[in-house]
């Protein structure tokens, strides 16, 4: 099979997906070693990107997914707003922001830095595959010890926690 066929092939599939594609669930169907997944796919991510349309192909956590341009955002935020209700709420957005920056941690820490009952958020962002139970810490109790998903990367369009702002970037950005 010759390269731009290959390629297409991955276009489907990313397509067809409408998720995250882990290169290992590519190598399942397509049967290539993953140096030659990824060198495809970066020709294929440039080809979107020279083509300026409304989508992209990114890369996120070891795998790549078809997403919308940002260039499109107003549209596709208008768009969201009113066909789509899936936002979350406020508490479960800091019990996110928490577990994000602070994982693997757990309950009671969430608790004391929020000052309230953090039961709902955690269970809505586990409902939503946002957050995982990771394990437990080895103190009396042994409590649940959580963090973030790789869907939490998705949802936000991180390639790796490493992108996350840092405390400086969030002060400045809000000084702004």
């Amino acid at each position: 099979m010759e390269d731009k066929e290959k390629i297409s092939v991955l276009e489907a599939l990313l397509f067809l997906s409408g998720e995250l594609l882990s290169i290992s669930a590519i190598k399942d169907v397509i049967e290539l070693p993953e140096p030659e997944i990824k060198r495809l796919m970066e020709e294929l991510m440039a080809e979107y990107k020279n083509r300026n349309t409304g989508l992209l192909i990114v890369e996120i956590a070891n795998g790549y997914q078809m997403v919308t341009n940002p260039q499109y955002a107003d549209w596709v935020k208008k768009f969201r707003s009113i066909h789509i209700s899936s936002k979350l709420s406020v508490p479960a957005l800091e019990t996110l922001a928490i577990m994000a920056y602070k994982q693997p941690i757990i309950r009671a820490e969430i608790e004391q830095l929020r000052g309230v009952n953090s039961d709902s958020a955690i269970r809505t962002l586990l409902e939503r595959r946002l957050i995982k139970i990771m394990g437990r810490k080895e103190v009396p109790g042994r409590p649940f010890l959580y963090g973030t998903t790789r869907e939490f990367l998705q949802y936000f369009g991180l390639k790796d926690l490493t992108e996350l702002p840092t405390l400086k970037e969030l002060i400045r950005e809000e000084a702004a």
